[in-house]
């Protein structure tokens, strides 16, 4: 057991490393030819709504991983009185690759993201940029999740295998921790037979469909519809969840309170159990967090 938890603080550290590592590289890429903080011109994926105001000119710039977040959250905060007064537009943009998270956080373009932690401490950007984290979702587990066996972390039994990855660099579960673990065994991706996925739910397709023996996700409620929790191993120990972070160059508790509120009730409208279990980071008076929007 102890030689367990060894072997995962390990590859914690690596996988930290390997991210940082990821995005000093990218950055070093990008930094002779991006010269100033406006938002990236091959961001066209974005979603905007007119908040209440016909007036104010400001926009509140959000990024998420997500185009479904994406819309609900700039739906949510349209509506919402406090961010009207001080806001025009709300702009939502996403992206699913390490190079989008890289263009917001390095340069602190979002006023509001939803991002990883290992990303955050990776940028430094709570003390660079002062973002503050406003909600987070629960920790979770990374596990291989087969169809017809329970999966084996040994050598010898991923090489003949067919293994879905998530195509997202950041993500723990799809894809740092077990790119981490076939490092750890000695094992080179490029021997392995690995079909990528844009998501975790199209990861769950290619399972399904028996186009892969083996995915690496996390376990959702209703997966047992589908699989078997008899075929479900364990990669890691606790994972974070991902947080919600403003930036808080002023002392905007008005609008920090509004965004937490709106997170909060988009939280509690979601019918996945895993998205309903928050943590609040921030302390705002009840009548605000349960007051209309």
């Amino acid at each position: 057991m102890i030689a367990k938890r060894v072997f995962f603080k390990k590859r914690t550290i690596v996988t930290f490393l390997c991210t940082a590592i990821l995005i000093v590289f990218y950055l070093g890429l990008t930094s002779s030819t991006v010269k100033n903080h406006s938002i990236p011109v091959f961001f066209d994926i974005s979603a905007q709504c007119q908040t209440k105001s016909t007036t104010n000119e400001n926009n509140l710039v959000i990024y998420v991983p997500s185009e479904v977040v994406a819309k609900q959250v700039s739906l949510k905060l349209c509506k919402d009185d406090v961010v009207a007064k001080q806001y025009g537009q709300v702009m939502v943009h996403w992206g699913y690759k390490l190079g989008d998270s890289v263009e917001f956080l390095g340069k602190g373009i979002a006023d509001l993201i939803l991002a990883k932690e290992n990303i955050m401490q990776a940028f430094m950007a709570e003390s660079t940029y002062n973002y503050q984290a406003v909600l987070g979702y629960s920790s979770y587990t990374a596990f291989f999740i087969s169809l017809k066996e329970k999966p084996k972390l040994n050598k010898l039994y991923f090489l003949d295998k067919k293994i879905g990855l998530l195509d997202y660099p950041t993500s723990r579960s799809g894809h740092i921790l077990p790119k981490a673990l076939f490092k750890n065994l000695a094992i080179n991706i490029a021997h392995l037979d690995v079909t990528y996925a844009s998501s975790h739910e199209g990861l769950r397709a290619l399972l399904s469909s028996g186009k892969v023996d083996l995915i690496a996700s996390y376990w959702k409620a209703d997966d047992e519809k589908n699989f078997s929790l008899n075929y479900i191993t364990p990669m890691s120990d606790q994972i974070s969840g991902s947080k919600w972070y403003l930036k808080m160059d002023l002392e905007n508790t008005d609008l920090l309170c509004a965004v937490q509120k709106n997170l909060l009730e988009l939280a509690q409208e979601q019918s996945a159990s895993y998205f309903n279990q928050v943590k609040l980071y921030k302390s705002c008076p009840s009548n605000i967090i349960l007051g209309e929007g």
